[in-house]
């Protein structure tokens, strides 16, 4: 299948969305802190696509998903947010997607396998 990298804020949440993308059979890297050195998790993982937790005001999703933009140009980054108006925000910073919190699991497999590509990073 695919190799998804996958960041959330919440440690339960990170949990669920690990165990789920593993069961449909998806090769997972389940990041907690998305801190400074991600960017060497990316490197190493070569993921197909890339999850990122926007969590209240995206400050700090929206500098990781730069960065990785900056660097994997082509690489997929989807936003998981809880946020009432992340469908409207989403295309507005860059990323390709946008799966809502609590998430529909067929929903985030759809999602996830629309932007797989191949080759990865």
């Amino acid at each position: 299948m695919g190799k998804i990298f996958i960041h959330d804020s919440e440690k339960d949440i990170l949990e669920t969305l690990t165990i789920a993308l593993e069961l449909e059979g998806f090769i997972v890297y389940p990041l907690l802190d998305c801190g400074n050195n991600f960017l060497d998790h990316i490197e190493e993982f070569r993921p197909h696509v890339v999850v990122l937790d926007y969590r209240l005001t995206g400050e700090l999703c929206i500098q990781a998903l730069n960065q990785i933009k900056a660097k994997y140009p082509h690489l997929p980054v989807v936003a998981t947010s809880c946020n009432t108006n992340i469908q409207e925000v989403y295309s507005e910073y860059g990323f390709e997607d946008y799966i809502k919190k609590p998430f529909d699991i067929d929903l985030l497999y759809a999602v996830l396998r629309k932007h797989i590509k191949s080759d990865g990073v």
